[in-house]
C-alpha cells in the first residue's frame, strides 16, 4: 500500500486552488472545473467541489468542515515561506518555532479553514529523518 494523496472538498475550487499555488509555488494540474491536483515527489493535495461528492457517496463530504486535520509542506526554508505568506494569508496562527521533535514549523490556515503546516527539519535528528 502506498499513501499519495489527500482531497480537499470545497465550496470554490478556483479560490482554494489559487490559494495553494501561490502559497507552495506548484502549479495545478486541472481535470475538470470542479477537480485540480498540486503534485509533489511524494504526495498529490487534491482539490474538488462538491458536485463531486455524490460520485462517491452523497452526502459524505461537506466543505470547510475540518477542525482536525493538518495538511504539511516540506520545504527547504520555512523562515523564507513566512515572509512570503506574510500579508496574503490573513491568519497566520503560528510564527515559525522550533518544535520539539526537531522541526520548525509555520501553521496557517487555508480559505476554507484547512490547518497547513510548513516545516523545515532544524536539528540532526530531524534532517536525517527527512534525508531523501
Amino acid at each position: 500500500m502506498d499513501f499519495v494523496s489527500i482531497r480537499i472538498i470545497t465550496g470554490d475550487v478556483a479560490r482554494l486552488v489559487s490559494f495553494y499555488e501561490k502559497a507552495t509555488g506548484i502549479p495545478a494540474i486541472w481535470s475538470t472545473e470542479d477537480f485540480a491536483e498540486l503534485r509533489t515527489p511524494h504526495a498529490t493535495l487534491a482539490v474538488a467541489g462538491t458536485r463531486t461528492v455524490p460520485l462517491f457517496a452523497p452526502g459524505s463530504a461537506h466543505p470547510a468542515d475540518n477542525r482536525s486535520v493538518i495538511i504539511e509542506f516540506l520545504v527547504d526554508d520555512v523562515d523564507r515561506v513566512h515572509e512570503h505568506l506574510t500579508g496574503f494569508v490573513p491568519d497566520i496562527l503560528n510564527a515559525p518555532t522550533t518544535m520539539p521533535w526537531g522541526n520548525r514549523s509555520l501553521l496557517v490556515r487555508d480559505p476554507d479553514g484547512h490547518l497547513v503546516n510548513f516545516f523545515t527539519p532544524v536539528t540532526p535528528a530531524a534532517i536525517a529523518e527527512f534525508a531523501h
